[in-house]
């Protein structure tokens, strides 16, 4: 039978079915990606707050130049601030609201890099004097290490804190044109303080390498630049994005500091100039640590943003040839469409489940430190410099891909996802390039390989979960481990370490003539044989977590990521010769267990995405509305232009007109008519 329906009263009518089609638990599964119905409720409240409030109503900050929005955003920051007294939240929720407000804030970075930097590397005696102001914002803090011609080469950074015997102070410098420090957020325009790498020059010229150190930047009076230090914004960023965030320069001219705002809680000068050495020495690379293992999460949300916006509007979109109802075909439903989508939405959950994993380990790691145990940092160095390479990687790719999935109209800003990746650009090179950060994950794997390689006695136990791989390394029978239907998790995860294993071996055996790329594809498959590991494991608790019939589609999303990582990796799996060789339709088959999840899986879409919570104010796209009436949204937004409140555009008088006339001129002498 034909619908008689208008496109936007289908459009609508398209997403409730497809809610009602979905067997998902919402609820249930909600709870479960949030970490506990209580954390749910926790940012659930949150969102109330802050969507009925004014002062967050962003919709037109598309409008604004950058004076004005980075104005807007620290009206909401404030305002934010108010509403914690007003409310009783925690720190914790008052970045977590920071970070919902979808817009850039400087003061985050206070609560990812100076506070946690403090807290692990000062003294008890700093610590007791700014922990207070710290935790307050009675002080706003930001991490100064990039500098003009250092970023990820920690050790090659310019900056200078030579200690004075003679008055028991640290001199700061900026010796040279590029040890200006560079991109430094906060820096330009918002902080008092920051924590500074620098240089740790003895009194005898002896050179110790780069340590932290506490700095004033601004009055706490009339927030002028302190003396000696020159501060200032270093200007748009590409495509407008951050135009929140103050990233700054700051040049130090003999800026003297109390001995007592050297992070000492590791490593020491005493009065006379003496240094003792820290028990490991990266020890100050906590901080950067500690910004990779949240990325992690914040990658997975905004991943799982994209995917709500694209799965929505692919499902009211109708496009292409008509059925037999009448109707175009709902463009969720072709498989260059799915195919593309319900992997994006699956690396999503992974990485949401990791991440919340991370955090943990890195609270552990933190507390080991705080006692002196360093046993944990070298692992978890290794590991968040791969995953913050595989997810920062990975987000650029998925929000483009979910951002051409909406068609033409991805490309308005009121779609929602092109901003997202404007915004997600830089990841790939601060805190560390990717490029160089494979470096670390080859180092580390290179050095267990042949550790383990030489034992007398290789013990699978003593293996860290990021060299898990390796336990393979004397396995049997190649088969037995390869072997078993494509839709069983732990077949995927077996050839993925076997992959992380050859390739390291191959590495090694090469070692001293690698080919060019040899370290991108070794660190990337180390990286992902440790998160299909975890996957696996994912997949394993999930009956503790979800209800029956939740449990079976969380576990096809997470075999769909597993499997689609398997597909990646094919041609190193083919290089090695490590599917089956009885088996020349092994490629076809798991591209076939692939579709045949994807199908399983397509119903349940809007569900598994509905169970991420987004309200239309978060995701503040035109396309991805809740109820589907993408139409309605899209005009609705596009009469807040500027352009539109006058019917003769602003110029016509003084640009258009003329040219319109000189046409005609033209036109009259060549003999045309008017």
């Amino acid at each position: 039978m034909k619908t008689s329906n208008t496109p936007e009263k289908q459009a609508r009518l398209d997403m409730q079915q497809a809610r009602d089609l979905s067997q998902v638990d919402v609820a249930a599964t909600r709870d479960f990606i949030h970490g506990g119905q209580d954390r749910w409720k926790e940012y659930a409240s949150i969102v109330s707050v802050l969507s009925k409030d004014p002062v967050f109503d962003t919709r037109d900050r598309v409008h604004l130049v950058r004076s004005e929005r980075y104005a807007q955003a620290l009206k909401m920051a404030r305002r934010i601030h108010e509403l914690q007294d007003e409310h009783g939240w925690t720190n914790a929720q008052v970045s977590k609201a920071i970070e919902v407000t979808g817009e850039s804030s400087s003061y985050t970075l206070h609560f990812i890099a100076f506070e946690p930097v403090m807290r692990a590397q000062a003294s008890e005696d700093l610590l007791a004097e700014y922990d207070g102001l710290i935790e307050h914002r009675g002080i706003i803090g930001c991490y100064l290490q990039t500098e003009l011609g250092h970023g990820s080469n920690v050790n090659a950074l310019e900056t200078t804190a030579t200690y004075v015997k003679e008055t028991g102070e640290f001199e700061i410098n900026s010796p040279t044109f590029t040890s200006r420090k560079w991109w430094i957020g906060a820096a330009g325009k918002l902080a008092t303080h920051g924590v500074i790498q620098a240089k740790l020059i003895l009194p005898d010229g002896r050179d110790m390498g780069p340590h932290l150190f506490l700095i004033q930047l601004r009055s706490m009076e009339d927030h002028r630049t302190l003396p000696g230090i020159t501060l200032g914004d270093i200007g748009p960023k590409a495509l407008g994005a951050w135009g929140t965030t103050d990233n700054g320069f700051a040049i130090f001219d003999n800026v003297r500091i109390p001995a007592r705002f050297m992070l000492s809680k590791f490593a020491q000068v005493t009065p006379d100039g003496h240094y003792t050495r820290p028990p490991h020495a990266k020890i100050s690379y906590g901080g950067m640590v500690y910004i990779r293992s949240t990325l992690v999460t914040s990658i997975g949300w905004w991943i799982a943003r994209a995917s709500t916006i694209a799965i929505r509007y692919c499902t009211v979109r109708r496009q292409g040839n008509k059925s037999s109802s009448g109707l175009e075909h709902q463009i969720i439903n072709y498989p260059a469409v799915y195919n593309r989508l319900l992997p994006i939405l699956s690396r999503a959950y992974v990485f949401l489940l990791l991440g919340r994993n991370l955090n943990e380990a890195f609270a552990t790691m933190s507390n080991n430190l705080s006692k002196g145990d360093t046993t944990m940092l070298a692992e978890m160095h290794a590991t968040t410099s791969g995953l913050k390479v595989l997810a920062s990687t990975a987000v650029t790719q998925d929000l483009e891909t979910a951002r051409r999935c909406l068609g033409g109209h991805g490309f308005s800003e009121f779609a929602g996802i092109g901003r997202m990746y404007a915004l997600s650009l830089p990841m790939a090179t601060y805190e560390g390039d990717n490029y160089v950060l494979d470096l670390q994950v080859v180092r580390a794997a290179v050095k267990a390989f042949k550790r383990y390689a030489s034992a007398a006695k290789p013990d699978p136990a003593t293996l860290s979960p990021s060299s898990r791989y390796l336990r393979l390394l004397y396995s049997t029978s190649r088969d037995d481990v390869a072997s078993g239907e494509w839709a069983d998790p732990h077949r995927s995860v077996n050839l993925l370490e076997l992959r992380a294993l050859h390739m390291v071996r191959d590495y090694v055996k090469n070692e001293t003539d690698p080919d060019a790329s040899a370290a991108q594809r070794v660190s990337r498959a180390v990286t992902e044989a440790f998160v299909a590991a975890q996957a696996a494991t994912f997949i394993q608790d999930l009956p503790s977590h979800l209800p029956g019939k939740e449990v079976y589609v969380v576990k096809d999303l997470l075999t769909l990521y597993l499997l689609a990582t398997v597909e990646r990796g094919l041609v190193d799996l083919l290089t090695f010769n490590l599917l089956s060789p009885r088996n020349e339709d092994a490629p076809r088959e798991l591209r076939k267990t692939i579709q045949h999840i994807e199908l399983k899986l397509l119903p349940q879409a809007i569900g598994l995405t509905d169970a991420f919570g987004f309200t239309d104010w978060e995701l503040n796209s035109a396309l991805g509305v809740y109820d589907g009436s993408a139409y309605e949204a899209l005009w609705e937004r596009a009469q807040t232009e500027p352009l539109n409140c006058t019917d003769v555009v602003t110029g016509y008088q003084e640009y258009i007109k003329p040219v319109l006339e000189r046409g005609r001129r033209l036109a009259v002498r060549g003999g045309a008519k008017l």
